[in-house]
């Protein structure tokens, strides 16, 4: 029996009625959280668990078992990477679900809004799967290799990233943008490869404490993508999008989407805009989220959401250990 995502069928139990007390999220992970190994316990401990990922191998004619769970080298593959973390993070999911654990709202950090509307209803996890394949695909192909480059600035103030990628477009000609406002003090800047590593060093010299650069094929969330944004419009377009059964915030303008029929145009245009995930802790909150629960690899989210939201309760799922203590938490608050 499956529920109304097309995911194995929920099994409520002794905590269902935590929903009273408490609005609850679910945040997914975005790329650059996986890891070797990520999803292996849940695959072998949860039969829903294990259903997605069997599922998934299915629809995309290739075992993603095998990379979530011993491939390093297509982990780091963008059109292996988003379909594996999408696979893992729905897993993680439905683990959760079959707890007794359910949202009142959801969000994803860039390819993870696509799992949130997995967990809303609004997509079908086959065809979700499918179509993260195509994305990653077509972004790792949209700017060749060494041409492009994302940096994490830790540790200055927005204006003054900006101002630093303004000033390093100015002393040369390429490209250089914020692409993900995190957390306050966290943003990810993206763009030409020279122009956006001057940018990193601009930002150091007004005081950044980091400038990490990040291992991805792409500078993501810049117009330097628009060649994938076109090729993924007409696969967006063959989804048969649902109506939403929990409201989702989107990375474009952090609001709740509006409309099932916004989804398309929302994906399409979000390949190539900056990711604005502090703004949507912030507006999750002000609509009365106090539990937030990261679902997928990693704690990332979990630290962005620290230093974003306060007085609230922040968790994950992604492995036994993860979940135990998660649901372990929400049985003493509830």
């Amino acid at each position: 029996m499956r529920d109304a995502r097309g995911c194995g069928a929920v099994m409520p139990s002794g905590i269902a009625e935590w929903r009273e007390n408490m609005k609850t999220v679910f945040m997914f992970s975005g790329q650059g959280a996986q890891y070797a190994g990520m999803g292996k316990e849940l695959y072998q401990n949860y039969s829903v668990a294990k259903e997605i990922f069997d599922r998934a191998d299915e629809v995309l004619g290739y075992s993603i078992k095998e990379i979530c769970f011993e491939n390093e080298v297509k982990l780091g593959e963008t059109e292996f990477a988003q379909p594996a973390i999408l696979t893992m993070s729905i897993a993680a999911m439905k683990v959760l679900e079959e707890q007794g654990v359910r949202a009142e709202m959801t969000a994803g950090l860039s390819l993870g809004e696509y799992s949130a509307y997995v967990a809303s209803g609004a997509m079908d996890f086959d065809e979700a799967v499918a179509l993260v394949q195509k994305r990653g695909k077509f972004m790792a192909e949209a700017v060749p290799s060494g041409e492009g480059a994302m940096y994490a600035i830790i540790g200055l103030d927005t204006e003054a990233v900006e101002e630093a990628c303004k000033e390093a477009m100015e002393a040369g000609n390429g490209l250089a943008v914020p692409a993900n406002y995190n957390a306050p003090g966290q943003i990810v800047i993206a763009g030409a490869a020279e122009t956006v590593g001057r940018a990193a060093e601009i930002a150091k010299e007004k005081g950044a404490k980091m400038a990490v650069k990040l291992k991805v094929s792409g500078p993501f969330h810049t117009e330097m993508l628009q060649p994938a944004a076109e090729k993924l419009k007409p696969e967006l377009e063959k989804m048969h999008i649902k109506p939403m059964e929990i409201p989702v915030f989107t990375n474009v303008d952090a609001k709740i989407v509006a409309s099932e029929k916004d989804i398309i145009p929302i994906l399409a245009k979000q390949i190539c805009c900056p990711v604005r995930f502090s703004d949507i802790l912030q507006n999750m909150r002000k609509e009365g989220a106090d539990t937030f629960i990261e679902l997928g690899p990693g704690r990332a989210l979990c630290g962005f959401a620290k230093r974003t939201v306060k007085g609230v309760t922040i968790l994950n799922v992604e492995d036994r250990v993860s979940l135990e203590k998660t649901v372990a938490k929400l049985q003493e608050i509830v």
